[in-house]
């Protein structure tokens, strides 16, 4: 559930009511069975939620509410989402270690609390949970983070709807679902919620003056891909170690589009080209580094890799004849559409000659 933004309180009302409106009519024509925490907590606004749901071809496929104190990452907080029947057999339906991360971005953009990328300890269990008073088997993915907390996330089969569970502050076994039969609160309290987040934004700062193009240099070119494969090799470890790619939280946000736009703005002044030509030499530059990043494991933290970086950079703003030119070249080839037939345009051959830079730098070092 993201913040909503508008011009004034008068238009962003109207945005509420809107989306009451609509919640309402495809809550009202729901074909399956959809469950909800019992808290008995006094349905107080805010505490109950109609956090999300997925209409394909104008189908209602799942239904997520969340119930508990949002406002604390101690919980207890409760999110439960339902699947229509077969949901599975359209797609599949996200791993559980997954629904633990989705927690964990909520507390992220709702407090501002970075709970980390990297599981804690991590145990699979069976557990019981009651369902319309009735205790069900629930296999479960627990996930322990010294200084975090823990969140653990479960699913099971009802009706032969798909009901995913996940928790934090709250065990498994003091939890009893129930089947929603009016969702008006979980409306009303999406709204409420909405209100808060709304009104918890700090207020925009004064923008500060941009440095002029002779200023700013080739930073924003470095910052940029210092950016990109600090992306691309978080996606790669999390690969190598069997999870989803999923991109670490600090390294989310309109940041990088920002970066992206002043170093587009940068490559037009310093190249001396349309905008069109610089953000298609940005594009490469960033993907070149970002490839590299996934294929060898010295290009951060390395002299050689500070170096490569600069290499690449001068050579997409200046074209400079700089000491890794063949691999640049060998690059323009591959992205330009190497394939098998042109061995020149392989990725093997943009790797040797990466490679062969980088032994004929370490001997150089070496001779000096």
């Amino acid at each position: 559930m993201k913040r909503q933004h508008a011009s004034g309180p008068w238009e962003i009302e109207e945005v509420y009511a809107d989306q009451e409106a609509y919640s309402r009519r495809v809550m009202a024509a729901a074909g399956f069975p959809v469950f909800g925490w019992e808290h008995r907590a006094g349905g107080l606004p805010g505490r109950d939620v109609l956090a999300e749901f997925g209409v394909n071809n104008g189908e209602l496929g799942w239904v997520e509410v969340r119930s508990g104190d949002w406002n604390s990452a101690d919980g207890p907080y409760v999110t439960v989402r339902t699947y229509c029947p077969d949901a599975e057999l359209t797609e599949p339906l996200p791993d559980l270690e997954d629904v633990v991360e989705d927690e964990r971005d909520r507390v992220y953009e709702h407090l501002g609390i970075d709970e980390g990328d990297t599981p804690g300890g991590v145990r699979a269990l069976r557990e019981w949970i009651t369902v319309d008073g009735d205790p069900r088997a629930l296999q479960i993915h627990e996930d322990r983070r010294p200084g975090a907390g823990t969140v653990w996330a479960g699913r099971l089969w009802m009706d032969g709807a798909t009901v995913t569970v996940t928790g934090r502050g709250v065990s498994p076994g003091a939890i009893e679902l129930r089947r929603i039969a009016d969702f008006e609160q979980y409306i009303i309290g999406r709204t409420a919620l909405m209100r808060t987040l709304a009104a918890r934004q700090p207020a925009a700062p004064a923008p500060a003056p941009e440095p002029t193009p002779g200023e700013l240099g080739l930073r924003a070119h470095r910052e940029l891909v210092e950016q990109g494969i600090a992306r691309a090799t978080a996606m790669a470890a999390q690969l190598r170690a069997g999870r989803s790619a999923r991109l670490p939280r600090h390294l989310r946000g309109e940041d990088r589009r920002i970066r992206w736009e002043s170093t587009v703005r940068q490559q037009m002044w310093l190249a001396s080209e349309t905008q069109d030509e610089a953000d298609v030499a940005v594009t490469s530059m960033v993907n070149h580094l970002g490839r590299l990043a996934h294929h060898v494991d010295w290009l951060t933290g390395t002299a050689e890799g500070a170096a490569a970086v600069e290499e690449v950079v001068r050579y997409t703003v200046f074209a400079s004849e700089v000491p890794s030119l063949p691999a640049q070249r060998a690059w323009e080839r591959l992205w330009a559409g190497g394939t098998p037939e042109l061995p020149s345009g392989t990725e093997d051959a943009w790797l040797t000659a990466w490679e062969q830079w980088r032994i004929e730098r370490t001997q150089h070092r070496s001779r000096r």
